[in-house]
């Protein structure tokens, strides 16, 4: 109980920071897993090592936006936690060419990017890199955009780079509260 007490009082900026970090680790393990063969079974387990890393960033990310909008939040982590699954289903080798987790995590990422312009303690430059790479994340899929691939990997590679670095480096702002109309005092 003293550790969710602590956990509660942790600031906002020390909770994106904390993210940020979580984000590196999936980096890193997403990094070192593409290193080794697919079917070594250390490959695989690192793999999934790194999307259950990955899950869990989702979690941390439905928490950080939820006050921005619950339900968009809730479902950017859903679209985020089925790419996962089917992440699971294809490093297994289960039902390899059923579905594609990019399209899970291409509307992840425009939901994410949309929360992350609106929310008003992060800068909007970031939510619109993550829109665009929802975007490249979803034309990756299209047979037509095979030329496009390298540009879009290293669009959505810039994206979520760029938004794991502020979130280890700077946190997040304050949110600002939305201005009151001013009244009229009546006579």
């Amino acid at each position: 109980m003293m550790l969710v007490e602590q956990f509660r009082e942790v600031t906002p900026k020390a909770r994106a920071r904390l993210t940020g970090a979580v984000y590196l680790a999936y980096f890193l393990l997403a990094l070192i897993a593409g290193s080794f063969e697919s079917h070594s079974h250390v490959g695989r387990a690192l793999n999934i090592v790194s999307i259950a890393v990955y899950a869990l960033l989702t979690v941390q990310f439905y928490f950080m936006f939820k006050p921005v909008s619950r339900w968009v939040s809730l479902l950017a982590a859903l679209f985020s936690l089925a790419g996962c699954i089917f992440s699971v289903m294809q490093t297994l080798h289960l039902g390899k060419d059923l579905v594609s987790p990019l399209i899970f995590f291409g509307f992840y990422c425009l939901l994410l990017g949309d929360l992350a312009v609106r929310c008003g303690f992060l800068p909007k430059i970031i939510g619109l890199l993550l829109v665009l790479a929802g975007v490249g994340w979803l034309l990756f899929l299209l047979p037509f955009t095979k030329p496009l691939n390298g540009v879009t990997e290293i669009l959505g590679i810039v994206a979520e780079g760029t938004f794991c670095l502020w979130l280890l480096i700077a946190g997040v702002s304050p949110r600002k509260k939305k201005k009151q109309p001013v009244q009229k005092k009546r006579a």
